[in-house]
């Protein structure tokens, strides 16, 4: 069976019911990270935060009644079209991208790990001890695995929020069903909708720097209205990972049944 670590990860960030099942609280993060590069790439220094921003931040949560039902004919005036631009420029830019993340889960716990993107559709995050949770992608499936049980659960990569983040070029106002978009003197939101058939709607919210221009979180938004955010921080956009973290071992950890 499945635990309910791997059954609540993938509630969140695949947009599937949650189950509310907790996820253990790891230790603390490390204050440093040695990040696994390819042998040959040099240490560089992050591009996108700074070098020393090592602690934690603390995650926006969204307010729950921001989940109104909105008008099919939205529309956007030239000032929040220039805002999506800007952030569809922004992931498009991005070719890989490394750092460290703290995700909060709907019933309000929190876990840390690191994370590897390598696009177009590769991820990876490794939760931190003593969570046993990997999450990979390899470009066309999604592996949520548990160390502990030696099992992965597979998902097509084509029907989760994940894609947006991992596309090689995105157009948000163009590609996606944009509902929202939104800014302060903090972050600019940009909110994608997305209705299935057999799982009911989902959203996903995606926030970045009002000044850096940078990637700060994500909340995932499943059918049934739970939230699942990620922050994310100590970016790095300049370091070329280690292609082997994105495979997605059938043999040593074979799927395990529903």
């Amino acid at each position: 069976m499945r635990s309910g670590a791997a059954i609540l990860i993938a509630a969140g960030l695949l947009g599937a019911p949650s189950f509310g099942q907790n996820v253990p609280i790891p230790k603390p993060a490390p204050k440093s990270r040695n990040f696994r590069m390819s042998e040959s790439e040099p240490q560089r220094a992050p591009t996108t935060t700074s070098a020393l921003q090592l602690k934690p931040p603390d995650p926006v949560i969204p307010d729950p009644r921001r989940n109104q039902p909105a008008s099919i004919f939205a529309s956007f005036d030239a000032n929040q079209k220039a805002q999506a631009a800007k952030i569809s420029a922004y992931l498009s830019s991005l070719q890989t991208l490394v750092g460290n993340f703290v995700q909060v889960a709907p019933d309000g716990t929190k876990t840390k790990g690191d994370f590897y993107i390598q696009k177009p559709g590769k991820v990876r995050f490794e939760y931190d001890p003593p969570s046993p949770i990997e999450l990979i992608a390899d470009g066309s499936s999604l592996a949520v695995r548990d160390r502990n049980l030696a099992t992965q659960d597979i998902y097509p990569l084509s029907q989760t929020p994940l894609r947006y983040l991992l596309s090689d070029r995105i157009d948000l106002l163009k590609d996606t069903n944009v509902v929202s978009v939104t800014s302060d003197d903090l972050y600019i939101s940009v909110t994608i909708e997305e209705k299935q058939a057999l799982i009911g709607t989902s959203r996903l919210m995606l926030m970045v720097g009002a000044k850096d221009g940078q990637l700060k979180q994500w909340t995932v938004t499943d059918p049934q209205g739970y939230d699942t955010t990620v922050a994310v921080y100590n970016l790095d956009s300049t370091k070329k990972v280690d292609p082997s973290l994105f495979k997605i071992d059938f043999t040593k950890y074979p799927t395990s049944p529903g």
